[in-house]
C-alpha cells in the first residue's frame, strides 16, 4: 500500500513536470525578481537573479521568525513586547530583497510566481513545516470585493503551491473576511489592530482542527496573524502557526 502510494506520487511529479515544460513552451515564464524571460530555458528563476534573493537567516525571532537586530536576543522588538496569539512563525525572504517581485505578485497578475515561491518555500521551510506537523494551510482570505476587483487571493496561491509541494492539505473554507480592511502599508501598528478588529468569522462552524497553518505573502507586525488566530482559537484549534513569503522591518 506504502510503496503504491509512493508510485502514484511519483507518477504524479512526472505528468506534472511534463505539463509545467508544456506549458512553458506555450507560454514563457517570467522571472519573479527581473520579471523578464526565465533564462535559460526550464527554469523558474533566472539563475543570476536567484543571487538577488535575500533569505531570513538566523539569529531569527524565536516568535516571528524576523531576523534579529545585533541589540535583540532571542525575541524580537515587536514580539518583545507584544502578547501574540499564533505559537510561531516562519517567513522565507527578506522584504528588501522580494517587494517588487511580491508587489507584482499581489497586484500585477503574476500569479505563475506562485509555483517558484511554493517550491522555495517547501525547500527551506520544509524542516519547520514538518515539525509544526499541520493538519491544513489556511490562507488568509481577501474581501470578496478586493478579491472580485485583483481576480485572485494571493495567499491562496501560495498555499496551493506549498501544499503541492509538501503534501499539507489546504482548508479554504474556514475563514472568511467580513471586513474589508485598509491596506496595512498605510497604518502604524495600532492603527492596523483596529483596522483587523472582527476582520474574520468563520465560515463552517464545525471545526475539527487542532494545528493549523496559516498562509499570507508578508509579515508585519503579526495583526493579521493575531485576528485570524483569535477566531481559529475561538472554534478549537489548539495551535495556531503560520508561514509568509516575506518579512522584515522597513515595510
Amino acid at each position: 500500500m506504502v510503496r503504491r502510494e509512493s508510485e502514484r506520487k511519483g507518477t504524479f511529479r512526472v505528468f506534472y513536470r511534463a505539463y509545467r515544460i508544456c506549458l512553458q513552451l506555450l507560454f514563457p515564464l517570467r522571472c519573479p525578481v527581473c520579471d523578464e524571460i526565465v533564462t535559460p530555458f526550464g527554469e523558474k528563476i533566472c539563475l543570476d537573479c536567484m543571487k538577488k534573493l535575500k533569505y531570513v537567516l538566523p539569529p531569527r525571532c524565536l516568535k516571528c521568525g524576523k531576523k534579529l537586530e545585533e541589540e535583540e536576543q532571542e525575541y524580537c522588538h515587536d514580539c518583545s513586547h507584544s502578547k501574540h496569539l499564533f505559537v510561531q512563525g516562519r517567513a522565507l525572504y527578506e522584504y528588501g530583497s522580494v517587494a517588487a517581485s511580491v508587489y507584482r505578485f499581489k497586484y500585477g497578475n503574476r500569479r505563475e510566481y506562485a509555483d517558484f515561491y511554493g517550491e522555495e518555500i517547501a525547500r527551506y521551510l520544509g524542516e519547520f513545516i514538518r515539525q509544526v506537523q499541520p493538519q491544513a494551510l489556511i490562507p488568509i482570505p481577501l474581501h470578496r470585493i478586493r478579491r472580485q476587483i485583483r481576480g485572485y487571493n494571493q495567499a491562496l496561491l501560495l498555499a496551493n503551491a506549498i501544499s503541492r509541494y509538501t503534501g499539507v492539505p489546504i482548508c479554504d473554507k474556514i475563514l472568511v473576511r467580513v471586513k474589508n480592511t485598509v491596506p496595512l502599508k498605510q497604518l502604524n501598528p495600532k492603527q492596523r489592530q483596529n483596522n483587523l478588529k472582527n476582520a474574520f468569522q468563520l465560515k463552517e462552524n464545525n471545526v475539527k482542527l487542532k494545528t493549523v497553518l496559516l498562509v499570507d505573502d508578508i509579515y508585519t507586525t503579526g495583526s493579521t496573524m493575531d485576528e485570524a488566530a483569535t477566531v481559529l482559537l475561538a472554534a478549537g484549534v489548539e495551535r495556531v502557526y503560520f508561514i509568509t513569503l516575506a518579512c522584515g522591518a522597513g515595510m
